[in-house]
């Protein structure tokens, strides 16, 4: 007896050793998606990584895995075995994260749970598609101006655009500073406003906890201050 129960224990040892660990996992649901290719993916130097795929045949659900070492942007790319493919961008950490979206509208109606820093993302997200609104009605206005041959009007438009602009920039540097201790401000600054000042991306830089100094786009973010720097002194 007392030897069974030792064969049972190194058994259950062996299988818990053996299954793969992940620091990371992506659970997924595509309503309506028969059949595919999903990846997980990351961003390497401007090349595209995958890190996890899985063929779909039938079952819409899927679960991916990665090894994940901080918080960073990953993306999930959809195969449907034709021309028209999706890719969901989202903030990943350690742990699960859930998306939940259709294949009509892959896109577009992705629901993402998971990360802390990827509320943050979509809270900064909710405003720049207000931002974003606003474009396109302007658009809209200039075009109409320029079919009325209208010059006043449209140049009027075009100062309102510069001032969105204007708007979005600061909006972005400010909502950056005010999440300081997230991994979301540095990647804002790298990624929606690198050809600002150099003031305002060391404002931010300034600004950021320790830790988030030391993550992967806090560091980015530094070689960018330091690369504007080396060639406005170039100039």
């Amino acid at each position: 007896m007392k030897q069974f129960a030792a064969i049972l224990i190194t058994i259950l040892l062996y299988n818990c050793a053996s299954e793969e660990q992940h620091d990371f996992t992506l659970k997924g649901h595509i309503e309506g998606l028969k059949k595919g290719t999903v990846y997980l993916q990351k961003q390497t130097d401007s090349v595209m990584v995958t890190l996890d795929s899985l063929e779909i045949n039938g079952n819409s659900m899927f679960e991916l895995h990665a090894a994940l070492e901080e918080p960073e942007l990953l993306f999930l790319k959809l195969d449907k075995n034709d021309d028209d493919e999706g890719t969901v961008v989202f903030f990943a950490d350690k742990g699960i994260t859930e998306v939940n979206s259709t294949l009509k509208t892959f896109n577009y109606d992705a629901k993402i749970k998971g990360s802390k820093q990827q509320d943050v993302l979509e809270e900064y997200l909710l405003m720049m598609s207000k931002f974003n609104d606003k474009n396109l009605d302007m658009i809209k206005e200039s075009f109409e101006s320029q079919i009325a041959q209208d010059s006043t009007k449209y140049n009027n438009i075009q100062a309102n655009f510069d001032n969105l602009l204007k708007r979005k920039y600061l909006y972005t540097i400010n909502f950056a500073v005010n999440h300081k201790d997230s991994e979301v401000a540095p990647y804002l600054a790298i990624s929606e406003i690198s050809n600002t000042s150099v003031k305002y991306l060391e404002e931010i830089y300034n600004a950021l906890d320790a830790e988030i100094k030391t993550s992967k786009y806090g560091i980015e973010l530094e070689e960018l201050i330091a690369l504007r720097k080396a060639e406005a002194k170039n100039q």
